[in-house]
Order: C-alpha cells, then sequence, then structure tokens
C-alpha cells in the first residue's frame, strides 16, 4: 500500500485502504511551455512560424504515422509520475485522454530537447525487450520518432507487464526543450495507438489491475507543484466533486467524444448545435477549442480581441463579461469569466482558441480541455463507454 500525500481528501485515502485496486496519481502544476517559452523570449517566433490545428490530433492518419499537434500541449502544466523498466526509471507525464499512446525521452536522443529531462536507458532494465519497431509522431513543429520497446510500467502500485511504449530518438527542439514534463501517457481508445499493440489502460484492465474499468479526473483551481489534483485509477472519489453525475455517451469510441446539446453566452442560445455538434474530452489540451466558423461572433459577445496571438479583453470588465454555459446529456454546465478568462500579471485573455477541423460525421467539433475540466470532475467508463461529469469541490 503506498503512503497517501498529505494533500489528499481524507475519502481518497479510504478509497485506497479499502480497494486495493483503485489506486490515486497526484498531480502537479509546472510551468506551461508556452510561459516557459516566453520568459525566453522565443514564443512569438514560435507562433509566427507554427501555427496548427488543435483539431488535427482527433484525425486518423496513415499507417506509422499519428498526428499529435504540439498546440495542444503547449498551455498543458499539470503532469503526473509513472515508472518503467526494473529497476524503475522516473518520468513526470502528461496523463492525455486526447491520446493513447506512451512515450518517453530515451538514451537515444541526443538532442537538446532530451538533455534536460529524464531519460530511459534500456540497458539498466533487465526487464526491456526491443520491438525492432519505430513510429512517427507528427507534432506540426516536427516529427518525434520512437523505437518501440516492451517493458514493465508502474504508477503508483499498479504494475503492468510488457507494456509497448515508445523510446524517443529524436525530439524537435521547440517547444519540447521548454516543458516541464518528460512525456504523454494516452487514455484514449485502442483505434488510435499504434496498430497492433494494446495501450496501457486496456493492459491495465485485462492484468486486472483495476477495482473497476474507470478513471477519473481532478484538477485543481489553484494548482501547486506540490498538488495540482488527482487521477483516480479504478475508482471515483466522492470528496472531490459535489452533486450527481451526469453521464454522456460516447458517440464514437475512438476519442472520448460526445454530443453537445447547446451552447449559451450570457442568456443567450446560440443555436450554433442546433444541427448536433461534438466535443472531445480531453485532458491533454488545456484551452476551450470553438469549431473556427462561430469564433468570430464568440469573440463580439465576449469583448475580446485578437492581439498576438492572444484573445485580449480589459481586465477591469471581467465581472460583466457572460457565462458560458454547455448543455450536455440535457443539464447545463455553466463557465463564469472567472473561469475562462486569465489574468497574467495585469494583461487579461480569453482560455479559447479555433479549430478547423469538423468531427468524422460532419458535425462541428469542440474540444473541452482543462479549463472546462477544473469546473468539472470528469469520469471515464471504459466498460459502459460514457463520460461524467460533476461540480468540482
Amino acid at each position: 500500500m503506498i503512503q497517501a500525500a498529505s494533500t489528499m481528501s481524507m475519502n481518497t485515502m479510504l478509497l485506497m485502504n479499502q480497494q486495493p485496486t483503485t489506486w490515486i496519481v497526484p498531480l502537479r502544476k509546472g510551468k506551461s511551455m508556452r510561459q516557459a517559452m516566453k520568459e525566453k523570449g522565443v514564443l512569438e517566433d514560435f507562433l509566427k512560424h507554427h501555427k496548427y490545428d488543435p483539431g488535427r490530433k482527433y484525425h486518423l492518419n496513415e499507417l506509422n504515422v499519428a498526428h499529435e499537434p504540439m498546440t495542444n500541449y503547449l498551455n498543458s502544466f499539470y503532469f503526473g509520475e509513472i515508472s518503467i523498466g526494473t529497476p524503475p526509471q522516473t518520468f513526470l507525464v502528461v496523463f492525455d485522454t486526447g491520446s493513447s499512446n506512451l512515450w518517453v525521452p530515451s538514451t537515444y536522443c541526443q538532442d537538446k530537447a532530451c538533455t534536460n529531462h529524464a531519460k530511459f536507458n534500456p540497458n539498466a532494465s533487465s526487464t526491456y525487450s526491443s520491438i525492432g519497431e519505430s513510429y512517427t509522431l507528427c507534432y506540426g513543429v516536427g516529427d518525434l520518432y520512437v523505437l518501440l520497446g516492451y517493458d514493465t510500467v508502474t504508477v503508483q502500485n499498479i504494475i503492468v507487464r510488457n507494456q509497448e511504449f515508445g523510446l524517443s530518438v529524436d525530439e524537435p527542439t521547440d517547444p519540447f526543450y521548454y516543458s516541464n514534463y518528460d512525456g504523454v501517457l494516452g487514455m484514449a481508445y485502442p483505434g488510435v495507438a499504434i496498430p497492433g499493440f494494446k495501450t496501457l489502460m486496456q493492459n491495465m484492465v485485462q492484468q486486472d489491475q483495476l477495482s473497476e474499468p474507470i478513471f477519473s479526473f481532478y484538477f485543481s483551481r489553484n494548482p501547486t507543484y506540490q498538488y495540482g489534483g488527482e487521477v483516480i485509477l479504478g475508482g471515483i472519489d466522492s470528496q472531490l466533486f459535489t452533486g450527481q453525475i451526469t453521464w454522456a455517451p460516447v458517440i464514437e469510441e475512438v476519442y472520448w467524444k460526445i454530443a453537445l446539446d447547446e451552447f449559451s453566452i450570457g442568456k443567450n442560445n446560440t443555436s450554433w448545435c442546433s444541427q448536433g455538434c461534438h466535443a472531445i474530452v480531453d485532458t491533454g489540451t488545456f484551452l476551450l477549442t470553438i469549431p473556427y466558423q462561430y469564433l468570430e461572433d464568440f469573440l463580439n459577445a465576449v469583448g475580446a480581441q485578437e492581439s498576438y496571438g492572444y484573445y485580449v479583453v480589459d481586465c477591469s470588465s471581467i465581472q460583466n463579461m457572460p457565462t458560458l454555459t454547455f448543455v450536455i446529456n440535457g443539464v447545463k454546465f455553466p463557465l463564469p469569466p472567472s473561469v475562462y478568462v486569465f489574468n497574467d500579471n495585469g494583461s487579461c485573455s480569453v482560455a479559447v482558441e479555433e479549430t478547423y477541423v469538423a468531427s468524422e460525421s460532419g458535425h462541428p467539433l469542440w474540444i473541452l480541455g482543462d479549463v472546462f475540466l477544473r469546473q468539472y470532475y470528469s469520469v471515464f467508463d471504459m466498460a459502459n463507454n460514457r463520460v461524467g461529469f460533476a461540480l468540482s469541490n
């Protein structure tokens, strides 16, 4: 039994004692890549040369290539710890429900991006075996090449044996050099994983490492490096939310994609989803992503203007800005301006971006990133193919 961190809820610790196969991964808040690159004076040039649609992340691609827009991760600052190998080698990863692959830097990588991150050494692990295949992750800022191997992956006291994962060989310096995390742990469906291999979540279930085929996320609204939230593997912590969980069925078992009934700005129903909208619930994307055809009307409605890649507002007007409301399975999920507007030392911006990519069915595609998920506790039910939301405590 692991030692629970002092910042965990009492209910979480009781849950761990009662259900030995339900485990809590504490999340940390680090500096986002956007913030680190801004401080180094390289962000503006990077954004100028790497305009990339975040919706590209969710389209299936050719064999041995996966598109993973790095812009989705630029603002991420919630990371958790895992280890790989025997003896274990430790890494900080983004727990990403918008992708399905696990990869970390390796000693094969000699790029600058790997010099300031933990690197997996296959020669130091007695349980490692090479697959003899490579794979390319296309991030829009340059390709990330990985070699594929098997090894033991440990997440708290969950031990998954013979797990396929990627060992990075080449990583683009910008922006990976500036990330506070080492790699990415994908938690979406197997359909977008590297073909022919099981995802980590599949193996957790099939190797009986979870009490239930469920995982859930709690993101703190006031995160610190010591405690930014929790990923609960195998269960739900009812002390981390209030009220009932609203469930929405997954409409395409590839990503955690659900239907949006409607979207309102203040008291005005936009009717943007009158013919149906889809939304992907993605812990690996920080911002809210809006279909491009609605962005101009949205910015006008909230009083924001574009400036150097940001949608800025007057900080003194935040309290008068409208509440955004998503309607999911008939239930309203409001986001007040205090949630979707960020104040960075007196510079205020709306936490949105646009996508030009529609859902596979042609419906407008939204992405509910961490801005939404900090307000609402989220539950991912693998057995029943549904996503649940409840107001976070």
